[in-house]
């Protein structure tokens, strides 16, 4: 047993290198885990008692003379020729390259603070497909069999006949909500909409919405209303006031178009708000008795109220971004700055 010992010793003597992975290698056969060493220890047992002092002393001189014939090799090879010879190529003497930290996406951050303020108040999140089915997207919602919305140059269609399109609003998510709970319902559905629109500073074939439906026994305008003032003034500041223009929707009635003041000129009037004074973030109105009904809601008991907005609408009064294509070109220079 001591014979080897005598030889091992010969052989890390006798060791010499100026190549680090040969250094590595001798390293690993002679004190790895499983090496040669590690091997003379466990057989340390088997060694008879009248020779294992003699035999310990001559193991514990040879590890220490290994790891003091390694660590003198790699002393003298340096860290040149150690940088010369890893295999990635590189100098590990260099400072490392300092990594960027990663920021939120403008209409990411708009998108959270939106559902932060309507759950304040008791509205969950509900999510849905992108590829919608005609009854989904269309039917459901009180969309007559002539709308433009049904055609090929306003929306993206998969399949026809049956219909299968790329969802052009998230009400598509609401019907869904509808047909598979029962009222009171309160919940906002965020998430990526698509229309077959040419790509402008005002406009693109892709973007994101927020609506939202509150259905339960007696609702009324007037909460509709006090709702969406809500959300202003926490969106907005304390400030903030709106205005509700009548419109039309297929799905809502009586339905309405929402201004907010313009924070950028303070109601003064301004380019950006064409000098009224006032900007338009969102439509909304009183469910349609049709569309509940459609849904399996009695709209002799139940009423409600919903409405919608463009994430990039209110992110660009927030941020006074005028150009939607900037959201979706990954500039680092333009989302750095939030």
């Amino acid at each position: 047993m001591l014979n080897k010992v005598h030889e091992l010793k010969a052989e890390v003597e006798a060791f010499n290198s100026a190549s680090v992975q040969e250094i590595e290698a001798f390293r690993i056969k002679v004190l790895g885990s499983k090496g040669q060493i590690k091997a003379l220890f466990d057989d340390f047992k088997s060694v008879p008692n009248e020779q294992k002092k003699a035999f310990g002393k001559e193991l514990n001189e040879l590890k220490q003379l290994a790891q003091q014939k390694l660590e003198l090799l790699k002393s003298a090879v340096g860290n040149t020729s150690f940088a010369a010879e890893n295999k990635f190529g590189e100098d590990l003497s260099k400072p490392a390259i300092e990594k960027e930290l990663g920021a939120r996406h403008p209409l990411s951050l708009v998108r959270n603070e939106i559902i932060e303020i309507f759950k304040r108040v008791g509205f969950n999140v509900s999510e849905g497909p992108e590829i919608e089915d005609d009854w989904h997207n269309f039917s459901a919602l009180n969309f007559p069999e002539e709308h433009p919305a049904r055609d090929m140059q306003d929306t993206f269609f998969v399949e026809k006949n049956p219909d299968i399109s790329l969802r052009t609003h998230t009400s598509s998510v609401q019907v869904r909500v509808m047909e598979n709970a029962k009222p009171p319902i309160r919940t906002i559905s965020p998430g990526r909409v698509y229309r077959n629109e040419a790509i402008s500073a005002r406009a693109h074939c892709f973007f994101h919405q927020v609506e939202g439906l509150y259905i339960d026994k007696n609702v009324s305008f007037a909460d509709l209303k006090q709702t969406l003032l809500y959300f202003a003034k926490e969106m907005f500041g304390e400030d903030t006031e709106i205005r509700l223009r009548p419109s039309y929707f297929p799905f809502t009635e009586p339905s309405a178009e929402m201004d907010v003041s313009c924070s950028i000129c303070k109601s003064k009037g301004c380019n950006v708000c064409k000098y009224t004074g006032f900007l338009e973030i969102l439509g909304c109105g009183m469910v349609d008795p049709n569309v509940l009904e459609n849904c399996g809601i009695d709209s002799s008991i139940y009423s409600g109220f919903a409405f919608g907005m463009g994430v990039e609408r209110i992110a660009q009064l927030k941020f006074s971004v005028n150009d939607l294509r900037l959201y979706s070109e990954n500039d680092k220079r333009f989302l750095s700055q939030f």
